[in-house]
């Protein structure tokens, strides 16, 4: 019996541990924004009484103004729309694909981003994956970290009322179910816990960026003499894959292409 007690004490702060240490990797979360406002809002409210008065450049310099105090899903949607009506489309997506970020889930911003994105010049097709990883990547952001970790609070509790009723239930009925039902905790409490892994790992590890630059040559060599390889142009989403260099990184597109582009060019999500 203690054995069984030390297990699910163990089990508890690891799930814990881990879905607090998920809780406090926004610097601003999207759930404590409406608390966050009350500091800023006259400063907001500028902010967006511009962007209502069509002055986008004043409506952008104080988003960005407030984004150096914290970053906010919100912030980042309104200055994507104040870039996107000034028709800079290539910053537009680039704040757009941060609010998603830290609100994976929300339709608008996606919409948002989809209209952006159709504005570009290039068409890439994206090599297909396979429609179990699409579904899991689909169902991962469909919520943010915070939430995820939440849930995986949520079943670890049932997991510990589930297995109260099978150790100390005299009926066999209620033993099955509290069995049955553990198992299914176990797994769900499992597998929030590595959905909010893998979301921290994104908006720890940013390895994407956007070209911010009208049109750009994609290099074989990380110089101006290599071989120009492909061109791309504002707005296109590109994957760093070497990041060791300050001047080049070593770039990836969605249809596989690989190549050398400036650093100058591009700015992470």
């Amino acid at each position: 019996m203690k054995k069984i007690f030390f297990s699910i004490y163990s089990i508890f702060i690891c799930i814990s541990s881990f879905a607090q240490d998920s809780l406090n990797i926004e610097p601003l979360t999207v759930d404590s924004l409406q608390v966050t406002q009350t500091s800023y809002s006259d400063t907001k409210s500028d902010a967006d009484s511009a962007y209502i008065k069509n002055d986008y450049s004043t409506a952008i310099q104080i988003y960005e103004n407030l984004l150096q105090q914290g970053e906010s899903a919100e912030l980042y949607y309104n200055l994507g729309n104040s870039y996107y009506k000034s028709g800079d489309i290539a910053r537009a997506i680039l704040n757009y694909e941060r609010a998603l970020l830290l609100k994976p889930g929300n339709e608008d911003i996606r919409a948002n981003l989809e209209i952006a994105r159709s504005k570009t010049v290039d068409k890439i097709d994206a090599v297909p994956e396979i429609f179990f990883v699409s579904w899991t990547k689909s169902l991962i952001n469909s919520i943010s970290i915070n939430a995820w970790a939440r849930w995986g609070i949520i079943f670890f509790i049932l997991l510990i009322a589930s297995l109260y009723f099978f150790i100390f239930s005299k009926q066999v009925t209620m033993k099955k179910v509290g069995f049955i039902s553990s198992l299914v905790c176990l797994l769900f409490a499992v597998c929030t816990n590595m959905f909010a892994s893998y979301q921290k790992k994104t908006l720890t590890n940013r390895n994407t960026a956007i070209i911010i630059s009208p049109s750009v040559t994609i290099r074989s060599t990380p110089n101006e003499n290599g071989t120009s390889l492909f061109v791309l142009h504002e707005g296109s989403k590109v994957v760093i894959k070497d990041n060791s260099m300050n001047s080049w990184k070593e770039i990836t597109i969605e249809d596989g292409k690989v190549g050398w582009i400036s650093s100058s060019d591009i700015e992470i999500i």
